[in-house]
């Protein structure tokens, strides 16, 4: 009877397996065949709760999966979501009609507002927040995306992605001509300019206005423009949970665009009482109005050194370099013009 069991067992089994195999690929065809579909439809798919845990966190699954979680509902006032789904667009519609495009990777987005149980079942408290779903496996700390640090630009998800996928996607983005036609009215506006004054050209050579010419790069340099130009950063960021909005990043690692913003004001009115402190150091007249101006002019100067300081500290190497700098220059603006 013994042999007799061990047959029946073995037959149940393989019946099982069969059946259980015949099960699981028919289910792993019809999610990957509705996804495909969806796709068909737009680039990005949208996704409530439930459709988020039918086909990305639930198996069976041989795809890998992006998602955005964002807020995007006007209510919210998520500017940096809406900067964010665009670069986010641009990605998935290169992937979509690529001939590259197949089955094994999918970009979905879910949204607050029809998803508020996925963010709480992910702990996730901000917005937005890109996480590569693999295949085989659960999400590791590398499947989310570091958009503080890098930012959101099409070019770099799809880096991220090449990285965690091994998907290469190659971004278009559709052709804009706002920056050809802005530097065509600036030719024109300069030729314009020039032919006017063709007669008296010699404002070319004021030194004042080359300087505060200068001064604007400089600025703007310093102010991490360049770094926001390639990083592509938000705004400011607003978290969803409690409404609160952060203009300064809490890391030196990254900024936002309010940031530097702050930083260029900031670095101007330093300037501006340094400037102020040699004119009225250089200056002829009464003395007591020269040391009233002198008096003003280093006050100027260190209530926005102060401020500076306080809204960034000078842990940071950078803004320490920045703060040394200029504390060296107003040494020897006060050593060398202070008795005039």
């Amino acid at each position: 009877s013994f042999p007799f069991l061990t047959l029946l067992l073995s037959q149940l089994y393989i019946s099982f397996y069969f059946l259980f195999s015949s099960t699981w690929s028919n289910l792993l065809s019809e999610k990957v065949d509705q996804m495909m579909e969806w796709s068909s439809r737009r680039s990005v798919v949208r996704m409530n709760g439930d459709k988020f845990r039918r086909f990305v966190k639930a198996p069976p699954r041989n795809y890998s999966v992006i998602v955005m979680f964002t807020a995007l509902q006007p209510q919210r006032q998520c500017s940096v979501c809406r900067q964010a789904n665009e670069e986010y667009q641009v990605l998935a519609n290169s992937w979509r009609y690529s001939s590259a495009f197949s089955n094994k990777l999918f970009f979905t987005v879910v949204d607050y507002d029809e998803g508020a149980d996925v963010f709480q079942q992910l702990n996730m408290n901000s917005a937005p927040t890109f996480m590569h779903f693999p295949a085989k496996g659960k999400p590791k700390r590398a499947d989310t995306f570091d958009l503080q640090r890098i930012g959101f630009a099409s070019e770099q998800l799809a880096k991220w992605i090449a990285d965690r996928t091994d998907v290469q996607i190659r971004v278009f983005r559709p052709p804009n001509y706002s920056g050809t036609i802005a530097l065509a009215l600036l030719v024109s506006l300069v030729g314009g300019l020039l032919y006017l004054r063709r007669n008296n050209l010699e404002f070319i050579y004021n030194k004042t206005g080359w300087a505060m010419a200068a001064l604007c790069v400089v600025f703007a340099m310093t102010s991490g423009q360049m770094w926001n130009h390639i990083r592509g950063p938000p705004y400011a960021h607003k978290n969803p949970q409690n409404g609160q909005v952060s203009y300064i990043h809490g890391s030196s690692q990254a900024q936002f665009v309010a940031e530097s913003h702050i930083i260029l004001l900031l670095n101007a009115a330093i300037t501006m009482g340094m400037v102020l402190l040699n004119e009225a150091a250089t200056s002829k007249g009464d003395v007591g109005k020269r040391r009233s101006k002198k008096l003003f002019s280093v006050f100027f100067f260190f209530l926005f050194f102060l401020l500076f300081s306080l809204f960034f500290p000078f842990s940071s190497s950078s803004y320490s370099i920045l703060s040394e700098a200029i504390v060296r220059c107003v040494r020897k603006v006060m050593c060398l013009r202070w008795v005039a």
